[in-house]
């Protein structure tokens, strides 16, 4: 009788112990960036083909999309894989097209590009009726306004 007094005594310290580590974990877990996930809940509402594949990075149509966390604007030179073409557009979110084809286009704002692809290669950007707005010849890399972009061919 005493023994078994004793056990159930010290399960429930246990028990008590074990849930108070449970609620101190829990308010110590990160939150999370609730901002991140709102880009990231929006962009796939707008784009049913966005695949989320990271916390941060959507596969798009032709490659992928790096939304941002923060409203920070980051000032960094924009790098880009070899046989890649990147964008950052005004919002901060971060294109690379790495397949070839013809993509809708939702980047806005003034922004960068780097044509890393094959040395020659045109990339084509569109407006909203298909009509060619602008092109641009690998290796190179410069700003430009994306508002106007609905569509491109990175190659």
């Amino acid at each position: 009788m005493k023994i078994s007094r004793n056990v159930a005594t010290t399960t429930a310290a246990m028990a008590l112990m074990l849930g108070s580590l449970a609620v101190t974990s829990a308010s110590a877990a990160p939150t999370g960036d609730t901002e991140l996930q709102r880009n990231v809940a929006a962009y796939k509402a707008a784009d049913p083909a966005a695949k989320q594949v990271d916390a941060d990075t959507l596969r798009i149509p032709g490659g992928t999309v790096t939304l941002p966390g923060r409203a920070a604007a980051n000032t960094a030179a924009i790098s880009c894989a070899n046989g890649h073409l990147c964008i950052r557009d005004g919002n901060n979110r971060y294109y690379d097209y790495y397949q070839c084809g013809y993509y809708s286009f939702s980047g806005v704002g003034n922004g960068e590009f780097n044509n890393n692809q094959t040395s020659g290669t045109r990339a084509r950007f569109y407006n909203s009726n298909g009509s060619e707005r602008w092109s641009n010849v690998a290796k190179d890399s410069g700003t430009a306004s994306w508002t106007p972009v609905h569509y491109i061919r990175p190659c």
